[in-house]
């Protein structure tokens, strides 16, 4: 049997279209993201403009298109921060819900941050150490201690992108008097992550979705050669010297020049400046040495729990 999974993030919604193979586990048939940028105009307002509804809208019924090309028996839809923290976010799904004949599960950041671990721990192997798994998200970001006996610690915070970018809508290029404003924010913000950090005292950081996928692909556009099976692979060791460089470039950069930074998706021009203070701040915070690149998050996640217990 095959599935579709549509993941309605904030900036971004994201499609898998999956095999399931007789035996157990499961065979990725495609991957595709439409833009969307939910909070955009109004997140921290909590609510979704009417032209995000439009976006949205568009967004699912091409996926669904894509979705009837591939005969799929089933097709689960969650939404995430953008949605669940908007006052009209329950009236977008009663509309998507209508129009396409779709169910949405609305789900909590507890839940979020469960799947991202279920689809990280299928890419990356842990050990006894613990690792700090992040999912940078637009209108929130996951945090989640785990190792190889499993998940430790979990918490969603309300400091995604797109609110940001909305609470403080930077110069361009960004100030350095603006990148202490916005870390002295996350700074405020983040208490319980370093209580949770002081108790199981995590030695690398694990990074999934859209910005550490963008970081991956910035970073080897830069590269002359990369193995074939380097490129390949669901997980990539970024070199903490390569992230740095990155990071000096992306705060140095105005919009124009991130339009034409090869690896950058044009969805993700307006916050990867805001993402990446974010996790260079995390970094060193947290005197963090490791970055590993996760292509396996929510999705991913939402598949293995599928496969492996009751929905």
């Amino acid at each position: 049997m095959k599935i579709a999974i549509i993941d309605m993030g904030t900036n971004t919604f994201n499609l898998l279209i999956a095999e399931i193979i007789k035996g157990g586990g499961y065979r990725i048939l495609l991957k595709d993201k439409a833009g969307v940028k939910l909070g955009k105009g109004g997140i921290n307002q909590n609510k979704i403009s009417s032209e995000a509804f439009q976006r949205a809208i568009d967004a699912i019924d091409k996926h669904l298109k894509t979705i009837q090309k591939y005969n799929v028996g089933q097709i689960f839809t969650t939404a995430t921060s953008g949605v669940r923290s908007a006052q009209n976010g329950k009236e977008l799904v009663d509309i998507l819900e209508k129009q396409f004949n779709i169910k949405i599960q609305i789900i909590s950041g507890d839940e979020e941050a469960e799947l991202i671990y279920r689809g990280v721990k299928q890419t990356v192997e842990f050990n006894e150490h613990n690792a700090l798994i992040l999912d940078i998200g637009g209108g929130s970001n996951e945090f989640v201690i785990a190792n190889k006996s499993g998940l430790l610690w979990k918490k969603s915070f309300d400091l995604g992108m797109a609110r940001l970018l909305d609470r403080f809508n930077p110069s361009d290029p960004i100030t350095s008097h603006e990148i202490a404003a916005v870390e002295n924010y996350i700074d405020n913000n983040l208490t319980p992550l370093y209580e949770a950090i002081k108790k199981y005292q995590p030695t690398k950081l694990i990074g999934c979705s859209g910005t550490f996928d963008s970081f991956r692909a910035m970073i080897m556009a830069k590269k002359e050669s990369i193995p074939d099976h380097i490129k390949e692979e669901n997980h990539y060791l970024i070199n903490l010297d390569d992230y740095k460089n990155l990071h000096q470039e992306l705060i140095q950069s105005t919009t124009a020049e991130r339009l034409k930074m090869e690896g950058l998706e044009i969805v993700r021009v307006e916050i990867i400046v805001l993402a990446s203070i974010f996790v260079n701040f995390i970094l060193r915070k947290l005197t963090l040495k490791t970055i590993i690149q996760s292509n396996f998050a929510i999705k991913e996640g939402l598949m293995d729990k599928i496969l492996n217990s009751k929905i």
